[in-house]
This record gives C-alpha cells, sequence and structure tokens, in this order.
C-alpha cells in the first residue's frame, strides 16, 4: 500500500470525517489519498484558516481535528492556529508536508537544501504534545497512533506528523508494520481517597462556599450537574465554560476575573472555600498578583496537569488540597458520598442583592449612540435560537460577549480563549459549520476580521450558514483603553489618524458575494435582528459600535480583582465586601 493511502485510512479508522488544508508540491500524494477516499478535505484560502477551522471543528464535535499543509511557508502558517489549540487543550493532528530525505540539511550547518526546507518538528515542539518528522516508512503507524494518542489523553493538545515527499510515495505493508501501545496509568484510589475527604472537611465548615468551572469539565456534564447541584453552590465559570449552563441557570454567578462582572468577582473575593475543577485559575482570572486571590478562602483544586498545580506556590497564591487527577475522577468518587453542609442562604441571599444591584445590561446604555456594545449583546442573544453556535474574536469584542451574552438552551459558545489571535472566529466559524447543521454566530471587530478576510470565499464557495457580525469601532477599542489608562489618550497605531486603514467591509463582502447589511443605531438593532438570523445562508453585518464605547468593569493592573473599574465609591465597595478590603 502506497504510505499515503494509509496515512488516509488511518484518519476514516479514526472517525475523522473533514480535513481542513491547502496541497503543495510536498504534500500532494496526501492529497491524491484524501480525493479517493470517505473524507471531506476543505480548501480554506490560507494555511493559518485550516488550523483554526480544525481547532473549531473540535471543539464542536468532540472529534480529532486535522490540518494538513505542504512545507516550509505552508507548515509555517499553521502556528498561530496551533497556539490556539495547544493554550486550550485542542486535540488536532497536523500533517505537513516535507522535502525527500535526500534532500534534508539533518545536521549541516547549512540553512536550507531542500526548496522549502524547513525545521517544522522543532518549530513546533514548543506547542504541541508531539512533533515528529517520519524518516522510514516503517515508522507510520506507530508515530501515527502515539500522536493521535497523545491528542486525546490526558490534557489534550495538538501534535505534528511532518512526511516527507519520498516517504509519502514510499509502499509499505500494513501488517508488517510496528504499532504504538500506550503505558497503562494506574489510578492512586487510596491518596484519591483520602484528598477527597479533606476536602469534604473543608465544605462541612464552609459558608460562603464557590464552585469555579473550566474548560476541563466539558466533558463530563453530567457528572459537574450532579455534584453541583447535590451541593446547591454558587458557580462561576470560567470563560472556557459559558456555555455550560444556560444563563438564567440558577445557581450560576456568571464569569470571574480581571475583566468580568462585579457579581462573580464579589462571590469569588468573598468566598471562604473555593472548589476549582478543570482550570487552572491564570492571571486573566486571578489577577496579575495572585496573592490577593480569592485570599481569605480555603482551595480545593482539581487539575489533571500537574505543573499546573505546582505554579500556585511560586504565584503565592493559597491552596489546601491539590488533586491530580481528571475531574472524572473525581466525581466518580465525591458523587457516591453523602455531603454534610451548612445552611448558606444569608450567603445566597447577598448573591441575590448583587446580581440585583449590578445588572449586566443597564437601562441607561440603550441611550447611546450609535450603538452600545453591550446593548447588541443583549439583543443578539434573545434573537438568537436554542442551538446556535456563537464564535468570538479577540480584544473587545470577546470580553464584551463573555461578559454579557445570555447563552441560551443548547447553545454552544466559544472563543480561542489563552492565545486570542485578531481573526480567529471566522475561521472557526467556518470549521464550526461543516461540524453541526445549525446556524453560526462570528463575532468579530473590524481590525480582526482584516487579519482573514480572504475566508470570505471560502464561505461563499459553501454557502455556509454564517452570520457574521462586525462590532464596528473604527480601530482598535482594548489598545485605546490601554492607551487612555497609561498613555495620556495617545492612540498610536490604534485609529486611522494614527495608521490604520479601516476599509468599507461591505464592499470587500459583495466583492466576494456574500450579502450585507448595517446596523447604526438601536432601533434598528431591534428591528432588523430577527430577519438577519432566519435570514438563510451567510451574510456579513456591519454594526457601527460607538467608539469610545469601553470595556466596563476592567481592572487595574496590580489591583485585587474585585475592584475593577470605573472604582466605585468607597463606601459602596466596602458595603460589598464581607472579608476585609486590602484598602
Amino acid at each position: 500500500m502506497k504510505l499515503s493511502d494509509y496515512v488516509v485510512k488511518f484518519l476514516e479508522k479514526n472517525g475523522v470525517e473533514y480535513a481542513f488544508g491547502i496541497t503543495g508540491g510536498a504534500i500532494i500524494h496526501i492529497f491524491d489519498s484524501l480525493e479517493k477516499s470517505n473524507i471531506n478535505y476543505i480548501c480554506p484560502q490560507h494555511e493559518q484558516a485550516a488550523a483554526m477551522a480544525a481547532d473549531a471543528y473540535h471543539r464542536i464535535t468532540g472529534k480529532l481535528g486535522v490540518a494538513i499543509a505542504t512545507s516550509g511557508p505552508g507548515a509555517t502558517n499553521l502556528l498561530t492556529g496551533t497556539c490556539c489549540s495547544y493554550f486550550d487543550s485542542i486535540p488536532v493532528l497536523l500533517i505537513t508536508g516535507q522535502v525527500p530525505t535526500s534532500q534534508l540539511k539533518n545536521k549541516s550547518n547549512s540553512r536550507q537544501i531542500g526548496f522549502q526546507e524547513t525545521d517544522i518538528v522543532n518549530t513546533f515542539k514548543p506547542t504541541t504534545k508531539y512533533a515528529v518528522m517520519i524518516k522510514n516508512p516503517e515508522d507510520i503507524r506507530y508515530e501515527l497512533e502515539k500522536a493521535v494518542y497523545l491528542a486525546t489523553h490526558g490534557r489534550k493538545g495538538p501534535v505534528l506528523v511532518d512526511i516527507p515527499d519520498d516517504i509519502q510515495r514510499a509502499e509499505i505493508n500494513p501488517e508488517n508494520i510496528k504499532s504504538f501501545v500506550p503505558e497503562e496509568k494506574k489510578l492512586d484510589l487510596e491518596k484519591l481517597e483520602i484528598q477527597i475527604n479533606d476536602s469534604l472537611k473543608l465544605i462541612k465548615e464552609s459558608n460562603r462556599p464557590v464552585v469555579i468551572l473550566g474548560a476541563g469539565v466539558r466533558d463530563h456534564f453530567n457528572e459537574v450537574k450532579t455534584f453541583i447541584e447535590n451541593l446547591g453552590f454558587p458557580v462561576a465559570l470560567t470563560w472556557a465554560a459559558m456555555d455550560l449552563f444556560p444563563g438564567d441557570y440558577y445557581l450560576s454567578v456568571r464569569d470571574f476575573g480581571v475583566t468580568a462582572s462585579r457579581v462573580g468577582n464579589y462571590v469569588v473575593q468573598n468566598a471562604d472555600l473555593i472548589i476549582a475543577l478543570g482550570t487552572r485559575l491564570d492571571t486573566h482570572e486571578a489577577g496579575s498578583n495572585s496573592s490577593h486571590f480569592g485570599r481569605e478562602a480555603k482551595k480545593i483544586v482539581v487539575d489533571l496537569d500537574n505543573s499546573e498545580l505546582e505554579k500556585y506556590q511560586n504565584m503565592g497564591m493559597r491552596t489546601d488540597v491539590l488533586i491530580n487527577n481528571d475531574v472524572i475522577d473525581f466525581f466518580n468518587i465525591i458523587n457516591k458520598k453523602t455531603i454534610e453542609k451548612n445552611n448558606i442562604q444569608e450567603w445566597s441571599n447577598k448573591i441575590k442583592t448583587w446580581k440585583e444591584k449590578y445588572p449586566i445590561c443597564p437601562k441607561e446604555y440603550y441611550n447611546d449612540l450609535p450603538i452600545n456594545p453591550y446593548v447588541f449583546m443583549d439583543v443578539l442573544s434573545k434573537k438568537s435560537k436554542e442551538g446556535d453556535v456563537i464564535i468570538t474574536d479577540a480584544g473587545c469584542n470577546v470580553t464584551w460577549t463573555m461578559q454579557s451574552y445570555i447563552v441560551r438552551k443548547n447553545q454552544t459558545l466559544f472563543s480561542a480563549y489563552n492565545h486570542s489571535p485578531m481573526g480567529y472566529s471566522l475561521p472557526a466559524a467556518i470549521g464550526a459549520a461543516f461540524a453541526a447543521n445549525k446556524q453560526i454566530i462570528c463575532i468579530i471587530g473590524d481590525g480582526g476580521i482584516q487579519m482573514n478576510i480572504q475566508e470570505l470565499a471560502t464561505i461563499d464557495k459553501h454557502k455556509l450558514p454564517i452570520k457574521i457580525f462586525v462590532m464596528n469601532n473604527l480601530g482598535y477599542g482594548m489598545i485605546q483603553q490601554t492607551q487612555e489608562m497609561w498613555l495620556d489618550s495617545c492612540y498610536a497605531a490604534s485609529d486611522f489618524d494614527h495608521g490604520l486603514a479601516l476599509p468599507d467591509l461591505k464592499k470587500i463582502a459583495n466583492a466576494y458575494n456574500i450579502p450585507t447589511e448595517s446596523i447604526n443605531t438601536h432601533e434598528e438593532l431591534e428591528d432588523k435582528m430577527k430577519k438577519i438570523l432566519e435570514t438563510p445562508g451567510p451574510m456579513l453585518i456591519d454594526v457601527m459600535i460607538n467608539p469610545k464605547a469601553r470595556i466596563f468593569p476592567k481592572l487595574a493592573f496590580g489591583k485585587p480583582i474585585e475592584d475593577s473599574e470605573p472604582v466605585l465609591s468607597r463606601e459602596e465597595f466596602n458595603d460589598n465586601m464581607v472579608i476585609k478590603p486590602l484598602e
């Protein structure tokens, strides 16, 4: 069997239905084999988009994402999308072509021997779980099986298999090549039982508890729901878990962190017990000074990546029970236990007061001109349908979305949370559209869309049901807000007067045969949104956001997360604090 045919058969055996990639001289044999297979290959306009689409495909289906590129520039173009998958723990298999083995520089000091030769393995090693070049055709089964196993087990993530041109063309006997046998890892039940009993003692003593859920619990929804509803404790959500429950879920206090609602931050900061499950509590959640995070709370943290648990001591964050296990192991034991807990009605009443006091979208926002972003999110969430997929980009628009979009039943909401490149949501919407027979809502800025605007061609070719809402604030709003805080409002490189080009996005969309619409006022927003979402096929909607709209609440560097800007009067702030304020 030709090796490239074997690679494609392997993908089919592993349930791959879609692969995203661009052909080239060093990868034509893989594409030739794909052409003869049952796998649908989708050709975006840029390899970056292929990696991002593959990333999103997994987020919707739970299946392995696959991105394919040729050697040299084709492969290096995958890097930004691969970083998205690595930092968000998304399993994607990257298959790259390479020059023939006879043209590899190997240990030579030459910069390059083969045309478009690049050391892709070492380029990608820091941002993949595993990266390998196939130099012997007999290794193909072992390396593919190992790569996919590593991508999908433990803390998930992307892997790369680099296949030289002559290796792709080689003939192999699939029956006579070695396979990969993973090392069996035993669960230390005795240790876990002790740690869970320690956790139960802390739960029993708590009067102001909160459970924090992160991306690590996404695969275990039923067990999560059983656990939190048995407890009846308030639940704070990282951005990667915002769509686990509908926005009106009775235990939810929504998000928390540097750019989050006041409610979630008051709950987390005033808690006397934090149970953090499947989240690494990074500086975007805990603040730049992690010693201030939940500073009077005892903390139970469950994470399968021990390096994440080890970092807390260096960060100065107090922790009490650190459980280095998959959350499913934790749930399988604790959900069978009788959990003793205190009456937390006083705590629940306090949280209810905060929710009433600090609404997500205050009524006065509706008086803004042209459009207040929080009003836009309010209307979009009300007009969207159950089951819709919402993908948001980077900068202001991801923050506005996560702060204020109210998730409806069975909706999926995501972004590339940790790498957060401008332009992610457009190719991600393409991957999501092939993954799900649903309407895809892409939220992106006028700056971000320029990073991958060529993918409008891919959307047009396949007539994908993607509504692209461009939150057009005529510049880089988040950068401007930072410049206002620290640089006397000098908007260097962040608006039209300081270097940015701001083309007519509707004209560009029309050139790609994408229908367009404009929304300039809150009245138009209410009137047009329903019709836009009910119109079949793709559409680009230019939403004119007030250029002075900013992210609020937003934390100033160095402050604890309960003290966001705009800073409240000290009387109001102190009234909200159960624990002693730092100032």
